[in-house]
Order: structure tokens, then sequence, then C-alpha cells
């Protein structure tokens, strides 16, 4: 981390949600979007944002960023697409198997460094359209809590 942001909230214990993305949500709107969808998350686990820099140190902050043992997802243009019941189930496996973290990696208006990109055990696209990191960010916490809810099979996934 650079000083700019850790946020963590509490939650249920399993498996932990992290979020490290490169750029700070300065828009209150939309942070207030954002903060929603991470507290909704927070009572089925424990998740927490982290924001960095875009500078030459970005590549080592965020492998510091990631904890060990931790199941990585980065979030490419050209990565995987998924349904909404496709990341749940990814959602599920992580919970119920022996993952402490799952971590979603967010680039900034360069991407991901390749590097940390190839690393990743998934790639998953959120859409074929390209998305700004601000926005894939909103997207992406609310297909993280639409997970939470489609596998206890709650009203909101519906």
């Amino acid at each position: 981390m650079d000083g700019r942001g850790a946020r963590a909230r509490g939650g249920a214990e399993g498996v932990k949600i992290q979020i490290v993305a490169v750029g700070k949500i300065k828009d209150r709107g939309l942070r207030a979007l954002i903060d929603d969808y991470v507290e909704r998350i927070s009572h089925y686990a424990k998740v927490s944002e982290v924001e960095l820099s875009d500078d030459d140190a970005v590549q080592s902050r965020m492998r510091k960023a990631i904890p060990e043992r931790a199941r990585v997802v980065a979030l490419e243009v050209d990565g995987t697409r998924m349904t909404s019941a496709a990341l749940a189930k990814l959602v599920g496996q992580c919970e119920s198997g022996a993952v402490p973290a799952l971590v979603f990696l967010i680039g900034g208006s360069y991407g991901l460094p390749r590097a940390i990109s190839d690393e990743a055990s998934t790639k998953l696209s959120l859409s074929d359209l390209t998305l700004p990191h601000r926005l894939a960010r909103l997207v992406l916490v609310e297909q993280v809590y639409r997970a939470f809810t489609i596998l206890r099979n709650e009203p909101y996934s519906h």
C-alpha cells in the first residue's frame, strides 16, 4: 500500500474479499455507491479495498497487497467473460475451500502491469466494452454482492 487508502469492513468468517485497485475514487456519488455494495458484501465476508497510486512502483505495491495463498482475479479487457452465476460459483469455491482470500485486481488507465496479470489464476472481463477503472470497480462490487446472494438463494439475485 502507498498510504492512499485501505478500507476494511467486518463480516462473516470464511473467504476474505479484497479489491486492489489503481486509483482513488474521488467522486462522492460513485464512492457512496461502491461503499453501499461493500457494506452489503460485509454481511457475508470480510471485505477490503486497497487503493494504489499509478506510478513506477505500482507493480511491487500490488504484489505486496496480495495475501499468501490468495486466489487472484485480474480484471482484463481480454479476460474470460462470466455470467453472474459463474462468478458466484467461483466465489463459492473459494468460500468453501481452503482459499483465505479472493483478490480482484483493477488496473489504472493503462491496465494492470503485465507481470501481475500473467500471475493471476483467473482473468476476468466485466464487459466487451472498455470501462473506466472507477466504473469497473462499481460493477465488480455489485457482482460480488450478487454472487453471495445467488449462493444463498436470496431475492436480490432473481
